[in-house]
């Protein structure tokens, strides 16, 4: 009998083109072109009130990042429950300070019912079989009317009321003062923040980090990469997805309660499209950051959320002359069209590269 012989696949030699796209640098310079930009439009100094309130921002959304990357990428439980429960975390917050409760106790009160309604929605799929998207969206639409019940309105100010931030805010900006000059104080509310967020961010990063270690962290880990392997270990998988799903929204809830204090209201719409953000930030940190473990991948997820947010800052101070004298300008409406389009880039980038095997 003849042998047949296969010839090996003949493959094209990469334009120019095709090496620009599968190209790293290309899906990073995606992501930070409208700072680029920025800096040299308006210029690094004239704007450093926007960098550092982008910052603030990006910091008072980071646990949001970390939490869509424990659904998305450790689990593999696509979760829109946090639209629901970032702004249950708000009015938590919101209520109980203009209630005379102490600004402190409102972040574990909101981790806590962060976490009820996520492992709601786990209880939803793993228990009655409804699929994760499915589950989350009917939590999450619910928690509209939650969220109405408990604040009484659609939003609640809190411009005169005390924050986490206000026993540090007279001697912080004393200290700004006398270090830097008086002009220095208006940058005082966003560098207090960056502090005082900074921290917290950091004790929930780490403290998570540790838990992934465990025994329970790495079962909970185990869930989402094999479930059978899970069960074949005698561990049911469904309790283990519940509790991941459940410190997911937990954190959700937390940064929801500290965005209500750091913007001065909580407003029931807070969250709309919040899981978005939370994908870009994941999607940008790997890009910049490529983690090859926990820790990496959390701090790709904070550092992701803060670049996203100075690149969406930046693209909002841009201005650009048109033809009869007009201007363009990305406004505040066209947000979350444009984190839509980034995310669709880089994640077709990211495709891209991984079809034609780039390193």
């Amino acid at each position: 009998m003849g042998q047949t012989t296969t010839s090996p696949p003949v493959t094209k030699p990469a334009t120019g083109l095709s090496r620009l796209l599968q190209s790293r640098i290309t899906a990073i310079l995606v992501v930070i072109l409208p700072i680029i930009l920025a800096l040299f439009l308006i210029g690094g100094s004239r704007s450093l009130g926007i960098w550092l309130g982008a910052t603030a921002t990006g910091l008072c959304l980071a646990l949001v990042g970390v939490a869509v990357y424990i659904t998305f990428r450790v689990l593999e439980f696509p979760d829109l429950t946090i639209d629901g429960t970032y702004p249950l975390g708000a009015a938590f917050a919101a209520i109980m300070i203009i209630n005379g409760t102490s600004p402190w106790l409102t972040l574990p009160v909101a981790f806590l019912m962060g976490g009820v309604f996520g492992a709601i929605t786990a209880v939803i799929a793993t228990r009655f079989k409804i699929h994760s998207l499915l589950a989350s969206i009917i939590v999450a639409t619910g928690l509209v009317s939650i969220n109405l019940r408990l604040m009484g309105r659609a939003n609640i100010p809190l411009l005169n009321e005390p924050t986490i931030f206000t026993p540090f805010a007279p001697g912080f900006r004393e200290f700004i003062a006398t270090q830097f000059g008086v002009d220095a104080v208006r940058y005082a509310n966003n560098l207090l923040t960056i502090l005082v967020v900074g921290i917290i961010v950091l004790v929930c990063k780490l403290i998570f980090d540790w838990f992934t270690q465990t025994e329970i962290g790495m079962t909970m880990r185990a869930t989402g990469d094999n479930r059978k392997m899970v069960k074949a270990l005698g561990r049911n998988p469904d309790i283990f997805l519940i509790l991941g799903v459940a410190i997911s929204n937990a954190l959700v809830g937390l940064s929801g309660a500290i965005m209500a204090q750091y913007q001065g209201f909580a407003d029931v719409n807070m969250g709309h499209g919040l899981i978005i953000a939370g994908l870009a930030a994941v999607i940008v940190g790997e890009t910049v950051m490529r983690p090859t473990s926990v820790r990496r991948a959390t701090l790709s997820a904070i550092v992701g959320m803060i670049i996203y947010r100075i690149a969406i800052a930046a693209a909002l101070s841009l201005s650009f002359p048109l033809p009869g004298g007009q201007t363009f300008r990305v406004e505040a409406t066209d947000v979350k069209l444009a984190t839509a389009l980034l995310v669709l880039i880089v994640l077709w980038l990211t495709n891209f590269r991984k079809k034609r095997g780039a390193g």
